[in-house]
């Protein structure tokens, strides 16, 4: 074990636990325990908000398997990484203040207590609590995986065994200190992401003798490396732009991030998290790809692509700044975990025990289910990380797909037109996550393109046509909705 790089990974953990610590003072002083541990009280500040956007978006496929991607398929993958960069520009954009204020008005903890208010409808609920618990359980299994394969690389402990102490590392601060411990310590991993980009891609490049050495040595090996096109020439045109959908457009359907846009304090706090935010996370995301592709340069021969960046960290730095550049990847797997971990718990007992179990549950009831559901999750995705796959970026890019398919038109639609209905909204999420499926199984990657695209578009004029369809039906409802939620 080399203890100059695992003593700055300790300390970093060390602080992270405080911070847990320091946020659960707010936990028990708070008057409204579902508000202040799912939603911070909404409270968050600009550079607050953009920071724990963009720590919860930047996951274990951002440090971790992008890069390893990027380090078998060349500068084409840098080019379709970079559909990331208007990601949190679309979220605050697209529901923004509206959304906002909406959440507000209903009094929304979660995203699914907004579609439960616009749709009026258990179904809904039902089918989005379902939709959220199956395709985060592989979420969260692809960052637990990407954290002990961390952990693994720098300790030389088995791979079971780093699981086990990054399940524990994580499910401390987040049990103890909820959503408020989740976005100040985003906050701290969003500064050590930047950081440690910066630290990871100066090194590399000069390790490699220079951009244009790097450039010539892949060009030697491969011309294709540093073509748009990848390796193996798969990166067309309309694959790469069909990525505007999966990780561009498509991530305002996204409960965990969509979440962000209800807890800020105020517009002046949005506006300033939309420009912070979008230079951010492009600078981390060009920053990590290209890493990843400069890596093949220093570090010919790599089997394991989810190893790419622990190795060549310690290959490139000192060990002691190895291991400060190496808490980024770690701060962004556990800043996406906690995140997760919150939103399946908020899932099950907000959405479907509170609402339709036990309504009138006091307050200490409340905490003990939380913390207590949040900790069966925790065991249940640990259980699921114990046999990883061998790139984790497939695993998460699937949920991504299945998350947008399901929820981008009930949200952005049910935001802007008022005729849509619970009809709807449940042809919408059946239609998107029924064809997903279909096409991930079937015709993964139809006509050239992501999975995801043919899902949501099919998901759209299912939205729009059974509404129409529906609307005699629903009208009474639709009449009370529009009332409370449009109402100045």
């Amino acid at each position: 074990m080399n203890w100059q790089v695992v003593l700055p990974l300790l300390i970093f953990l060390v602080v992270i636990f405080m911070v847990g610590f320091y946020a659960s003072t707010y936990l028990k002083s708070t008057s409204n325990f579902l508000q202040e541990y799912f939603l911070g009280s909404r409270q968050l500040g600009g550079f607050i908000l953009a920071m724990t956007m963009i720590a919860t978006y930047g996951s274990a496929s951002s440090f971790i398997g992008g890069p390893g991607v990027a380090y078998t398929m060349g500068l084409g993958w840098v080019l379709l990484s970079m559909t990331q960069l208007a990601t949190g520009y679309f979220v605050l954009s697209v529901l923004g203040k509206k959304f906002a204020i909406m959440a507000r008005k209903i009094r929304a903890v979660t995203l699914i207590d907004f579609l439960k208010e616009r749709y009026q409808s258990k179904w809904v609920v039902i089918l989005s609590a379902l939709s959220i618990i199956i395709f985060l359980f592989s979420a969260m299994a692809a960052q637990w995986v990407g954290g002990a394969r961390l952990i693994e690389s720098l300790t030389g402990l088995s791979y079971t065994g780093a699981l086990f102490i990054f399940a524990v590392s994580v499910l401390v601060y987040v049990i103890i200190g909820g959503f408020r411990a989740v976005a100040i310590t985003d906050t701290v991993q969003g500064v050590v992401m930047l950081v440690g980009t910066l630290i990871i891609l100066v090194g590399t490049v000069i390790a490699g003798g220079g951009m244009g050495n790097i450039v010539s040595d892949l060009a030697t090996e491969n011309p294709d490396l540093i073509s748009p096109f990848g390796s193996d020439r798969s990166l067309t045109p309309l694959y790469v732009s069909s990525f505007w959908v999966l990780v561009g457009i498509g991530v305002v359907g996204l409960p965990q991030v969509a979440v962000r846009a209800m807890s800020y304090k105020s517009s002046k706090g949005m506006h300033r998290a939309l420009i912070i935010g979008t230079v951010v996370v492009g600078f981390i995301m060009l920053g990590m790809h290209l890493t990843g592709v400069f890596a093949r340069a220093v570090l010919p021969g790599i089997e394991v692509g989810d190893t790419v960046m622990p190795q060549i960290a310690m290959e490139v730095l000192p060990a002691w700044l190895a291991g400060i550049v190496l808490a980024a990847p770690m701060a962004a797997i556990m800043s996406t975990v906690d995140s997760l971990l919150l939103l399946v718990s908020s899932a099950i007992v907000k959405d479907v025990y509170i609402n339709y179990v036990k309504p009138d549950a006091n307050d200490q009831t409340i905490k003990r289910i939380s913390m207590g559901v949040t900790t069966i999750i925790g065991v249940l995705v640990f259980a699921m990380a114990i046999n990883p796959p061998e790139l984790l970026i497939w695993l998460n890019l699937f949920s991504f797909g299945g998350l947008e398919a399901a929820f981008i038109w009930p949200v952005v639609m049910g935001l802007y037109w008022k005729r849509g209905n619970a009809g709807g909204a449940m042809a919408s999420i059946l239609i998107g996550v029924g064809s997903y499926i279909l096409f991930n199984t079937f015709m993964p990657n139809a006509f050239g393109m992501h999975t995801v695209v043919l899902p949501v578009l099919v998901s759209f004029v299912g939205y729009v046509g059974v509404s129409l369809l529906t609307s005699r039906k629903h009208a009474v409802i639709q009449n009370k909705v529009i009332t409370k939620l449009w109402s100045a």
